[in-house]
């Protein structure tokens, strides 16, 4: 260098140490094909004198048949002789070469050019030749002129600076060789030696994160650590140093996986954010790389805050960075990382189109050649999967490819991302297989996995992602050519993947799910129960870990797409999330539950199936009645923790009904405003669970609001009658007799029924339903029952193309033969509690049977059917069933004919006046509010004055915001959310006479996402709603005789009171009787059928 020739000098008579500097190593041969083979490693020196002190210096590989030492040799003043030994990677010797410090130092006295020798070869034929250069300097000078180790340390970071713009590593070698002797030649209590340890350590990490070897990076620790012990407080360079060993410990743990690296990287980096003042030019990198670190956390450990944290920073970064800043582009890549895991987690699709919107941008702002780009690329790429994913949107697959195959190209061999840019075009390619079923897509994504997988040493962090997801495209391939050895290939990668993740890593649920599916299709195929066997335990284990999850996908999407469900890499509904977020984020694992019980069936296991439905459906409602749970027994035990809990809890299910969502037209400022706000939502939810933690540690509360077995759910049956619940899967299809006295259900396979008849049935309704237009209470709005029916004509049966039948009279006639229970007799017909699963939920189980020809027979005409969202929502009122203070007993109505935005419904008004009129009549105490007489407020306030409400208005279901779901009142409306939050510790009945109050989402069948079920999770102990729309003339004739059966059968004790204990048989009463005046043809059927009954 040209630098290092000025430091020779000559002084009679003192000592000096000589140098060794720019050491390569090269093969100079010609013999053709020699030289192939050599792969050096290290080069090991010893002194003589003193020939037993070696020193070894590694070997690093700048281009084909060239290396060059890390570093530099130093030779002292007493030394006569160097010898020096090559070592190959396996640790062998390969050359061997003697120097004479004499010779040596006389020739560079001579000469400013640099120095060689040939190495003297073990045993290959190839010549390979030693050149470097000396610079002598003399000791005295070291400690008086700090000139040296300056010029070195800066011609380092010029060097550095170099490879980050060209990416050419031989640089960032050269750069490490300098700042190595700068450091070497700087004293301890120098001044500047901590910042030249900090620049070492960022250059080792930078060559880490090219090359992949851990010894670069456990040494850049080492030295920046001592550059920060060798820092004095309130230093201005001490941020920078903080931050740059954050990094660096960030890397470690994406390289190792260990959770203690990432937590001192956050804790290290927080403190160089503290430490930094406003408005200093670094604040954005520090926040920025904070950010990421709480991301790199969030990946392993799942827990929201840290999402939530990582965005919030790197936001503040953006904001904080000039436009034209040559960090931007980057910054803006984190962020969108951070968006897109959120969106993975939540599934709330703005933050995947913010995601999109600033990698795009980052890409466009990276000028061609930049190091970054490549990385910048592949993460475009995976965000257009994700949405890919949500939306189905083939353009964006194909983007997603298109980058991504670029980031491959631009990425050189040996680059220690390469695996991962790799795997993630694979989960590309299989995105796209899936879709359009081109099989060279699947081939293609195979290909690419598997050298994602051979390129990542053992030990890496990734390495389970890799295999696993290696494994998933296996799987898809052999859906499509049935080859047993994919299949093979697919339980062998994902075995090891689950062997290789970490007890308590937040992918290990969806790799067990991946590797149960897997087993579970080659029991398809091959009929072995082992297979069958290892399948159900690692749902077990699935379920039991999501369970876990719940109380407190390619490489990064959580997907469902083969039995039991195969996941790039995780279902949570927690409550950190708003509960359209938990909603959402449940679409894509809809079904886990029904297969593991499935599974369970199978083995003759109903005691495990009964476990895993109870724990795997209805999660955010079971959510919600957690937050409820009474904590009378707990409040013996210890009174501050259990009232800690209600105020907590209180807290938390305001937060999840009342927080606003993030949308894309939202400003930068707007949108930190909400991550604020999730911030403290999600600080509520580890209080949450720590306080769950106290509590289960004190003796006798150890199961306190964990799921509950089988046993514990058995003992709190209804005596009146069993609860049946009907499991559909796509391999077969059960029902769960539970009956109180019995110690484990019985179970009833359903050989004859099938999911596809389940979703056939429901197309039926559905199609007769819109071509009916009942999909509004509008519908005949003041006609008589009479009216009605003189119009609907005689229309023929439905055929479909073959000849079908797909008439409603079909689809009952199939429940009733197919899945409905044995017939019984009686003057007093049973109860019946109906629990159904899947495509079922949309069917009329309560109206199964035969309605034409000669035999005619129902359900209805053997038992009183109510239903209920899950089993546990039903027992948990038998459990904890209480008085109804007599003071809020009694019964209010109110009519809303004429909401805005909605039809009249005339109907209500002759409706609530007449019940009204009757209930005077009975002595029962009663209340009514009539349109624009009663606001929102006011219902609200009879609702915890009356035990019993009658709603005759508009309801409007929300799907995608459940809580939003409404009543539409003409002044205002009243938002399921906002009963959710009164605490009606009274609330007995409430019937619902408005529109599809019952009916569910199709794509969360198991959620029970409808106003019936809101209203049970609200405290109500029975609701009466209805699966459709329902004529207005009709919903009068039902919720009379409803009032009346209940007037009638009061217990002459209540007083004035008035309960809902009767409502299912007066709800059966008052259909039957509805039923009584009409024909058994579709139209009439599908007037009566749609009253239902929830609760006890």
């Amino acid at each position: 260098m040209g630098q290092q020739s000025s430091l020779v000098s000559e002084h009679a008579g003192g000592r000096s140490r000589l140098l060794m500097t720019d050491i390569v190593f090269e093969c100079t041969d010609r013999i053709e094909g020699a030289g192939t083979s050599l792969n050096l490693a290290n080069l090991c020196v010893l002194e003589a004198p003193g020939l037993e002190d070696a020193k070894n210096y590694k070997l690093v590989s700048a281009s084909a048949g060239r290396w060059e030492v890390d570093g530099f040799i130093e030779i002292g003043p007493a030394t006569d002789a160097v010898d020096c030994v090559l070592k190959s990677d396996a640790g062998e010797d390969v050359g061997f070469l003697h120097l004479d410090v004499k010779e040596m130092r006389s020739e560079s006295a001579n000469s400013e050019n640099e120095l060689s020798r040939e190495v003297e070869m073990c045993d290959d034929p190839i010549e390979v030749t030693m050149t470097w250069k000396n610079v002598e300097i003399l000791m005295d000078s070291v400690r008086v002129d700090g000139g040296v180790a300056a010029q070195l340390n800066n011609y380092a970071v010029d060097r550095w600076n170099l490879f980050e713009r060209t990416g050419e590593l031989s640089t960032l070698n050269d750069g490490i060789s300098s700042v190595r002797q700068a450091v070497d030649l700087t004293p301890q209590g120098h001044a500047n030696l901590p910042t030249r340890l900090s620049n070492l350590g960022g250059m080792l990490m930078r060559r880490f994160e090219r090359m992949g070897e851990l010894l670069d990076l456990a040494e850049a620790i080492t030295v920046q650590q001592n550059g920060v012990e060798l820092t004095p407080q309130g230093h201005t360079d001490l941020p920078g140093q903080l931050n740059n060993l954050g990094n660096s410990f960030t890397c470690r743990f994406e390289r190792t996986g260990e959770l203690s690296d990432v937590a001192d990287a956050i804790s290290v980096q927080q403190k160089a954010v503290e430490l930094t003042p406003q408005g200093h030019a670094d604040l954005p990198i520090y926040l920025n790389n904070l950010g990421g670190s709480f991301a790199r956390r969030f990946e392993r450990t799942g827990e929201l805050s840290d999402i939530v944290d990582a965005i919030t920073s790197q936001q503040k970064a953006v904001e904080l960075t000039p436009r034209g800043h040559a960090d931007l582009p980057a910054m803006l890549n984190n962020l969108g990382g951070s968006f897109t895991r959120r969106f993975e987690r939540t599934g709330e699709l703005s933050d995947i189109t913010d995601a999109i919107g600033v990698r795009q941008k980052a890409v466009n702002l990276t000028p061609q050649g930049h190091a970054d780009l490549p990385g910048q690329l592949n993460n475009l790429g995976g965000s257009f999967t994700r949405r890919f994913e949500r939306t189905g949107e083939l353009s964006d697959i194909t983007d997603a490819i298109a980058v991504q195959q670029n980031a491959v190209e631009l990425t050189p061999q040996g680059h220690a991302n390469l695996p991962s840019y790799l795997s993630n075009l694979g989960g590309s390619f299989t995105r796209r297989f899936e879709r359009t079923g081109e099989l060279s897509d699947i081939t293609d994504a195979i290909g690419v996995r598997q050298k994602a997988v051979k390129l990542t040493p053992q030990g890496h962090a990734d390495l389970p992602s890799y295999l696993n997801n290696l494994g998933n495209s296996f799987m898809c391939r052999f859906e499509r050519t049935g080859e047993l050895s994919d299949i093979a290939d697919a339980i062998a990668v994902q075995r090891k993947a689950v062997e290789l993740t970490p007890q308590g890593h937040a992918d290990l649920p969806a790799r067990l799910s991946n590797l149960g599916g897997s087993f579970y299709q080659r029991h398809l195929s091959s009929g072995k129960i082992g297979d069958l066997e290892e399948a159900i335990s690692c749902l077990k284990n699935c379920c039991d870990l999501q369970c876990r999850f719940s109380a407190s996908r390619d490489h990064h999407s959580f997907r469902h797409s083969v039995k039991p469900g195969r996941y790039d890499c995780r279902p949570r509904a927690n409550c950190p999330r708003p509960v359209k977020g938990r909603y959402t984020q449940l679409e894509d694992t809809s079904g886990l539950a029904l297969e593991a019980a499935a599974a369970a069936c199978a083995l003759e296991r109903p005691d495990k199936a009964l476990e895993w439905l109870e724990q795997g459906r209805c999660l955010v409602w079971n959510q919600l009645n957690n937050l409820r749970t009474p904590l009378d027994d707990l409040r013996i035990k210890d009174e501050i923790l259990a009232q800690e809990i209600a105020n907590v809890s209180q807290k938390l299910e305001s937060a999840g009904s009342s927080r606003v969502q993030s949308h894309v037209d939202m400003s930068l400022p707007e949108k930190m405003s909400l991550e604020v706000e999730a911030r403290a939502h999600s600080d509520l939810a580890k209080k949450w669970a720590d306080l769950l933690r106290r509590a289960r540690a004190l003796p006798g509360f150890e199961s306190f609001l964990k799921p509950s077995p089988c046993s514990a759910i058995m003992s709190h049956l209804p005596e009146s009658g069993p609860i049946i619940v009907s499991n559909v899967d796509e391999c077969r299809c059960d029902a769960l007799a539970l009956l109180a006295g019995m110690e484990e259900p019985l179970h009833i396979p359903l050989p004859n029924f099938s999911i596809d008849k389940a979703k056939k049935y429901r197309a039926i309704f559905d199609n007769q339903l819109r071509a009916r237009k009942l999909r509004a209470r509008e519908v005949e709005v003041a006609m008589s029952i009479d009216d009605q029916l003189s119009l609907r004509g005689l229309r023929p049966a439905p055929i479909g193309e073959n000849g079908e039948d797909l008439s409603v009279h079909r689809a009952v006639r199939g429940l009733w033969e197919e899945v409905s229970v044995d017939q019984t007799s009686g003057e007093a017909p049973p109860r019946v509690w109906w629990c159904p699963t899947g495509p079922l939920s949309f069917l009329p189980l309560h109206a199964a049977g035969i309605y034409q020809g000669s035999i005619r027979k129902s359900v209805s005409d053997y038992v009183v059917s109510s239903y209920t969202p899950t089993v546990t929502a039903l027992t948990n009122r038998v459990k904890n069933d209480h008085s109804i203070d007599s003071r809020a007993l009694g019964l209010f109505l109110t009519s809303q004919p004429n909401a805005p935005s909605a039809s009249p419904i005339p109907g209500t008004t002759k409706e609530v006046q007449s019940i009204f009129k009757r209930a005077e009549e009975s002595g029962v105490r009663a209340s009514k509010l009539e349109g624009g007489e009663m606001s929102v407020a006011a219902c609200l306030e009879r609702m915890q004055e009356y035990s019993s409400i009658h709603l005759a208005c508009h309801g409007s279901q929300n799907a995608a915001e459940p809580l939003q779901s409404r009543f539409l009142f003409h002044r205002g409306d009243l938002q399921l959310g906002t009963i959710l939050r009164s605490n009606l510790k009274n609330a007995d009945l409430a019937f619902l006479s408005a529109c599809q109050t019952s009916t569910g989402q199709e794509k969360l069948s198991d959620e029970a996402v409808h106003l019936a079920a809101g209203m049970l999770a609200a405290g109500y102990r029975r609701v009466i709603g209805t699966m459709w729309s329902i004529g207005d003339a009709p919903a009068q004739e039902v919720a009379t005789a409803f009032y009346e059966y209940l007037f009638t059968h009061r217990d002459e004790t209540s007083g004035s009171g008035f309960d809902g204990t009767l409502s299912a048989v007066a709800l059966h009463h008052a259909t039957q009787r509805l039923r009584l005046t009409l024909d058994d043809s579709e139209r009439s059927l599908l007037t009566w059928i749609p009253f239902v009954h929830f609760g006890l």
